[in-house]
């Protein structure tokens, strides 16, 4: 299987295991289109659902991952065979040529040459036919085997440590969707030792809602301004469940030991009163730790003690700018 070919298997796996809430999400989004046509209730339903389920979304965008690649499987693929050469259509027209037995009628009316003039011309045709095959199966094959040997160099230089190779798998496989959804922008790059960090901008603020909203027994919507408490722990568990969610998915796609994840976001400067983009938390997370970790059950914010990690956080006020782990 090419490299496209990988990927979009691995999409295609992907996919088949996303949470519930994703689900939930694109059923949300078809019924969105209908919005304006429903009654006042059925809107108050849909608003709160939908409210429901981007909570959902955001507070479990830690629990799932694509399953890991297997780069020495993909080095060790076979080379795509060249397609022999085609004569199916002109070999099926030559034994109708040969095939055919003029009638008593075909005798009578003198339709023999005309019949056998057809014969030819479709061998004719059915050449034409078979060249076109072949050179679509040629062009097919070609296409295979650059991709076969695109797939071969970057597998070679995942397993040899190759900083670009990661950069270029990372860019292809690109799992990082559901994050850029929601609003965040992510950016790699590879110190001088071979470590890998993220760099992801979160715009936590424009991803957590600063309101609550529920149904009345009436059935009517509710909405109620978020508690400043209640908001900055959903701050938080985001924005620890994205460095969560990177490792995980960077681990699935590399054979990385450790990776660094910082994450950034704006924050007020009290000496000069301007918004600027500062480290909320930065992060070194060992793959033998992350492994230890159930996905499914673990609290994103809590779970920052098991790492080395810098995060000044407080439930009134929310984050404060820190630096980035010292790597020494």
């Amino acid at each position: 299987m090419g490299w496209k070919g990988t990927v979009r298997s691995i999409n295609a796996a992907y996919r088949a295991a996303e949470r519930d809430s994703k689900r939930r999400h694109r059923e949300l989004q078809r019924q969105e289109k209908e919005y304006a046509k429903m009654q006042l209730l059925d809107q108050a339903v849909y608003d709160v659902d939908a409210y429901e389920n981007h909570l959902e979304r955001f507070l479990s965008i830690h629990k799932e991952s694509i399953s890991p690649i297997n780069w020495i499987g993909i080095k060790n693929q076979s080379e795509p065979k060249k397609p022999p050469l085609s004569s199916e259509h002109e070999d099926a027209a030559k034994q109708k040529e040969a095939a055919y037995k003029p009638s008593w009628i075909d005798r009578l009316f003198g339709l023999e040459k005309r019949k056998r003039t057809k014969l030819a011309s479709e061998i004719k045709q059915a050449i034409e036919q078979d060249v076109s095959a072949n050179n679509q199966a040629e062009l097919e094959w070609m296409n295979a085997h650059a991709e076969w040997a695109a797939d071969i160099a970057l597998a070679e230089g995942i397993l040899k440590d190759d900083a670009q190779a990661k950069l270029d798998a990372i860019r292809q496989i690109d799992p990082f969707s559901e994050l850029t959804e929601l609003g965040s922008e992510l950016k790699f790059s590879i110190d001088e030792t071979g470590l890998l960090e993220c760099e992801l901008m979160a715009h936590g603020k424009s991803v957590i809602p600063d309101e609550i909203k529920s149904l009345l027994s009436s059935g009517k919507l509710s909405v109620k301004k978020m508690p400043i408490t209640k908001f900055y722990e959903l701050y938080q568990d985001y924005v620890c469940g994205c460095a969560l969610r990177i490792a995980n998915e960077l681990f699935s796609i590399l054979q990385e030991d450790k990776v660094v994840i910082t994450v950034i976001d704006t924050l007020l400067n009290t000496s000069n009163g301007h918004l600027e983009e500062k480290p909320i938390l930065s992060v070194l997370i060992p793959r033998v730790t992350m492994s230890k970790l159930n996905m499914v059950t673990v609290d994103p914010s809590d779970s920052m003690s098991n790492f080395i990690h810098n995060m000044s956080f407080n439930k009134k006020t929310g984050f404060s700018a820190v630096s980035k782990v010292n790597l020494s």
